[in-house]
């Protein structure tokens, strides 16, 4: 997709986000997709419908990727936001984040996908969890390069940089194991990527109740689809001139060069203006920055026009089914567990470089190594705070929160049977 001028092709970079956003966004009320609301039918009731659609939204986006390089449409290895691919493995990164932030999600009864449709459904505690992710995501990772350090270079940097690994290639699953077996790294990621997505569709449809599930088959479709869709937009937009197409983030390097005065400008575009998909907690710090310039249209970024679209989306799927309604907190006990979730989830959303989209629907659709580890510390401390939530509700006084702790973690295979200190119910 080529145009003639730089502002051409970034109203199309954005309305097209904008677009996908806002049918995500209605889709995502329609069907009730959510993470966290995956993780919690599969350990408490054992019923994986809402996994395996998250499942197939990760394997739709993945394939979908294999799909794009393969034709020469995108190449996510080097320019992606964030870096999936990056040759230095966080492990300690991402493993903190993912669990931190499902925590998070736990506490506050949803990730932040989930938060955004709610806002949109009427749930005016939402925006009060919106507010404390924006502004610790925003001083976390300072989208817009106005502050002379961040949060997580002066809190986190010094001591988790430590609990990392310096590959000798990107951290993709094709590049590590096309390394090993000598083998181009796109080759390895096409085999891999049809391997790992023909297992995962015959484990997610070979469940009947799945199958006969409309809302669950079609949360999966269109929410694997819409990241596909944002990594095609974002890698395909082009500006032809006399030297022929360039991306908007090239151009952008350029621009003193090619544009007669600064009017217009985008705060930092060469990081904005990057290939990327959906991921919703840096975003939502975006849209802060947004929000505090005075809606400069300057500051507009994929990230912003993709919260508002969810919401919008969402808004519109609420009013046309008439479920709108306006929720607040239930309790002070419910307002200091939606705050101590809010601030888990800013945290760990930013360490994990991604969400519960960000990370194990985007970030896995390019196999990259961290994406899956951010998954999997994610689900586990997402069911680790349920079942302490659970075994707290049924024995009351009597489950301290460490016995708490620990006959889940048994529960979990963690611990041996004998540690048990609270009998299963």
């Amino acid at each position: 997709m080529a145009f003639e001028s730089f502002f051409a092709a970034q109203s199309f970079f954005l309305w097209s986000t904008f677009i996908v956003a806002l049918i995500l966004g209605m889709v995502v009320n329609k069907t009730n997709f959510c993470t966290m609301g995956a993780v919690s039918d599969l350990v408490n009731m054992g019923d994986a419908g809402r996994m395996r659609a998250w499942l197939l939204a990760a394997t739709v986006a993945m394939l979908g990727v294999v799909a794009l390089e393969t034709a020469g449409l995108a190449n996510l290895s080097n320019s992606t936001l964030p870096p999936y691919r990056g040759s230095e493995f966080q492990w300690g990164r991402y493993l903190l984040g993912g669990i931190l932030f499902g925590i998070g999600m736990t506490l506050a009864s949803g990730c932040g996908n989930k938060t955004l449709i709610r806002i949109g459904g009427g749930n005016i505690k939402s925006i009060f969890i919106l507010l404390i992710i924006a502004v610790i995501a925003y001083y976390m990772v300072d989208p817009y390069k106005q502050l002379s350090t961040t949060w997580y270079q002066s809190m986190f940097a010094p001591w988790l940089g430590k609990a990392s690994i310096s590959l000798s290639t990107h951290q993709d699953l094709g590049s590590i194991v096309g390394k090993w077996f000598a083998v181009p790294a796109l080759s390895m990621r096409i085999a891999l990527g049809l391997i790992i997505g023909a297992v995962v569709l015959f484990i997610v449809f070979r469940s009947e109740d799945f199958r006969n599930s409309s809302d669950n088959i079609l949360a999966g479709v269109v929410v694997g689809t819409a990241v596909l869709l944002a990594w095609y937009f974002t890698s395909s937009v082009a500006i032809v001139g006399e030297e022929g197409a360039q991306s908007l983030s090239s151009f952008y390097g350029n621009w003193d060069f090619a544009m007669d005065s600064t009017d217009g400008k985008p705060k930092n575009g060469s990081t904005n203006l990057l290939p990327q998909s959906f991921t919703f907690i840096s975003p939502i710090g975006q849209t802060l920055g947004f929000a505090a310039s005075g809606f400069d249209t300057s500051f507009l970024t994929f990230g912003v026009v993709a919260v508002l679209g969810v919401i919008l989306g969402s808004l519109s799927w609420s009013l046309i089914s008439h479920s709108f309604r306006i929720e607040w907190f239930a309790s002070y006990q419910d307002f200091i567990t939606h705050t101590i979730g809010a601030v888990l989830m800013g945290f760990g959303g930013v360490l994990g470089l991604g969400c519960t989209v960000g990370q194990a629907i985007t970030g896995v659709s390019t196999l990259a190594l961290g994406s899956f580890l951010v998954f999997l510390g994610i689900v586990f401390g997402s069911a680790l705070t349920m079942k302490i939530q659970y075994y707290k509700l049924v024995y009351e006084d009597e489950a301290t929160f460490g016995k708490a702790l620990i006959t889940a973690l048994v529960d979990m295979k963690l611990l041996p049977g004998s540690m048990r200190k609270l009998d299963v119910v």
